[in-house]
């Protein structure tokens, strides 16, 4: 028997904060990003609870998308783009037989095939399908750029937008839920005109640059029909995970009370040592260590790849990478003035 889901309640977009008359310590802060506001609207607050200007992100969500938003604060946002590079892990519900301008829930329905209302075996065999080195094509609305412009932007104007296909992994990509045959509008204000539809829940773990509304659209054609991306929840980068993640209200709680007695505990922020620590291989340098601080290049170091560079007290001093026989430091986080 077919069902219809209720329509979902919208949240409250304001989440005010207070500004804090301490300025936070150098380090990442770890937010759940709720729904209803930008990435650029949680910084604008990440700046007022920290009382700094400098406060920089890591990983946009969409502004319907709610989970992990890494922020780094003074020092720490030179380590953002390093980090962006970590694997991400997300929650979402999908829906097959529906496909959208934008591959989510927030454009325009463009096509309506329907679905034939899929057996469970048959969306996991499609699914398993993707996991891997695999090729992707973005959602046309995304912060590509094309000749110097966003293609979002591009979508905006009307115009055409054709992305090139990009190498991805996908480590896990697993159903989670029951498969629901239900009845959707064929259009948001066409209620009594309905098409079958196909959801479920899902989990992935994938690599940086990956568009899981894309994995939503690219599944529905795997199964012959189209398909969108309802919801989205990011629940880790890297060993950034959801238990170690700050909603903006209790946030804005901790600064009040730090507000009121300068003595009470400030802002929950991770400092870079242990951010290097979680996000990096460590490898001890011993007296490389001052080589790096004056921006030296040591001996090469193993694993390859970036590494955290760490003196023989542990103190992290330099992000490096391999160059031959020697590594340099990509990034001196204790640099000798």
């Amino acid at each position: 028997m077919k069902t219809t889901r209720p329509p979902k309640e919208p949240r409250p977009v304001n989440y005010p904060v207070p500004r804090a008359q301490t300025t936070a310590p150098d380090g990442l802060l770890v937010i759940d990003k709720p729904t209803g506001i930008t990435s650029h609207d949680v910084v604008s607050r990440a700046r007022r609870l920290a009382n700094t200007k400098k406060v920089g992100h890591g990983g946009t969500l969409d502004p319907d998308a709610t989970g992990i938003l890494v922020v780094g604060i003074g020092r720490a946002t030179k380590l953002m783009q390093y980090i962006l590079g970590s694997e991400k892990s997300y929650i979402s519900t999908f829906r097959l037989g529906q496909g959208s301008s934008t591959d989510d829930a927030a454009g325009e329905l463009t096509d309506n095939p329907g679905s034939p209302g899929y057996t469970e075996a048959e969306i996991d065999q499609a699914m398993a399908t993707f996991l891997g080195d695999i090729e992707q094509v973005p959602t046309s609305v995304s912060a590509l750029k094309i000749d110097g412009q966003r293609a979002y932007d591009l979508v905006r104007e009307g115009k055409e937008v054709k992305l090139a296909a990009r190498p991805i992994h996908i480590a896990h990509y697993a159903r989670t839920s029951p498969v629901l045959n239900l009845e959707a509008p064929f259009q948001p204000d066409s209620p009594e005109s309905l098409v079958p539809v196909t959801e479920f829940d899902i989990e992935v773990t994938c690599s940086s640059g990956t568009y899981v509304r894309a994995l939503a659209r690219d599944l529905g054609q795997k199964l012959g029909t189209a398909g969108h991306l309802r919801t989205l929840r990011r629940t880790a980068i890297g060993d950034f995970n959801l238990e170690k993640a700050w909603t903006l209200p209790r946030l804005a709680e901790i600064i009040e009370a730090q507000n009121q007695d300068p003595a009470a505990p400030g802002l929950p922020v991770i400092p870079i040592d242990d951010a290097c620590k979680a996000c990096f291989p460590v490898v001890e340098v011993g007296r490389g260590a001052q080589a790096l601080r004056y921006g030296q290049f040591i001996p090469a170091v193993e694993p390859a790849g970036i590494c955290a560079a760490a003196d023989e007290d542990g103190h992290i001093v330099a992000l490096i990478e391999n160059r031959g026989k020697q590594a340099r430091p990509v990034l001196v986080l204790d640099p000798i003035n």
